[in-house]
């Protein structure tokens, strides 16, 4: 039987049902794992996503023709059973069940197995072929427990408080800002939230999660005292006149990424915090058994790496040339972690 997925110049091709999943260039018919940047791209004539991202890829795109699924209903096109399963990532995120003549494979975008407060958790779906991420498909990424980074940046964060200094912590806006806000709420102060993050917070919000009460620079005087803040801002705001009016401040970093020293001193912050919103590698190994799959397609990521592996413990495993993880802030990261395996060869 001919492959149900393809690597096409647009993106993931689902030849039998001629649609694709998150494509890079425009397509007819788009089916988006979740709305982050590199996943869901502008130019495409229809959408289909799961409902709880709905309103998240709307605020990103503008005006879409979309289609909103709930998590585990059923519908057929062209012939090929589509449904859409928790991926664990951000807000929204899922992955693309496919079924034709009794195949089934699946289509994972971007995941973690650690739950969280701000989505719902990753849900193991049975298939034949399993398309996985391999951000972090290297062997040294194992992320501690995320309730440790919660208290060690509320600790940061009360000691910076404590010595007069308001507290910058960077990280994405969507989805890691509002998993940290979900898990550090704390007494120590103010939290102040940069604009790209209060959007996406009245979003989550009113999507029934729990985020603590917080502040816009529009709230607060310019000339405010800020010692006791935590704010919370994307990368993009470091070294910006945005920044300016916190005055003496200390800065830290949310990511994965954090884990590699080479990444704390590019950032040039404080403080990095190694808190991921993707697997680490024992996450992936669990993932990948969990489906059942015998055949096993890697993208972005350490995809040779994984493949390699994947081969040895006796699997059918390939990889796709994509354009995911494409993000500026990821490719520095990447080069980082190249830096780093091959002055660990």
């Amino acid at each position: 039987m001919a492959d149900l997925v393809v690597s096409a110049k647009e993106g993931l091709l689902c030849v039998p049902g001629d649609f694709y999943i998150d494509p890079w260039l425009p397509v007819e018919r788009a089916v988006i794992t979740h709305a982050h940047a590199d996943h869901a791209r502008a130019g495409h004539a229809h959408y289909l996503t799961a409902a709880p991202g709905a309103a998240v890829l709307k605020s990103r795109l503008g005006e879409i023709s979309l289609e909103a699924l709930p998590y585990g209903k059923k519908i057929v096109h062209n012939g090929v059973t589509i449904s859409l399963h928790p991926a664990g990532h951000v807000l929204g995120s899922a992955q693309v069940r496919l079924e034709w003549h009794g195949e089934v494979w699946v289509v994972s975008g971007d995941y973690k197995l650690d739950p969280d407060g701000t989505c719902a958790p990753f849900e193991p779906v049975v298939c034949d072929a399993f398309i996985t991420e391999s951000t972090f498909g290297l062997p040294i990424y194992r992320w501690e427990a995320q309730q440790k980074i919660f208290d060690d940046i509320r600790h940061w964060w009360r000691r910076n408080a404590e010595e007069g200094r308001a507290s910058v912590l960077f990280c994405y806006a969507f989805g890691k800002a509002q998993r940290l806000l979900n898990g550090i709420d704390s007494v120590v102060g103010p939290i102040i939230c940069h604009g790209a993050v209060s959007e996406l917070n009245r979003i989550y919000r009113e999507s029934g999660v729990w985020l603590p009460p917080t502040l816009s620079v529009s709230d607060v005087s310019n000339k405010g005292d800020f010692s006791k803040a935590l704010i919370i801002a994307p990368p993009a705001a470091a070294g910006s006149p945005w920044l300016r009016r916190f005055a003496d401040y200390s800065d830290g970093f949310a990511s994965g990424w954090m884990l590699l020293r080479g990444a704390r001193r590019r950032r040039a912050v404080d403080r990095g915090f190694v808190l991921s919103d993707h697997a680490d590698w024992p996450g992936l190994m669990r993932a990948i058994k969990a489906t059942g799959a015998t055949r096993v397609i890697v993208t972005h990521g350490h995809v040779d790496i994984m493949v390699r592996w994947l081969r040895e413990i006796g699997l059918d495993a390939s990889g796709f040339s994509t354009e995911y993880g494409t993000d500026e802030d990821d490719n520095v990261a990447m080069n980082e972690a190249v830096a780093f395996k091959e002055s660990h060869a």
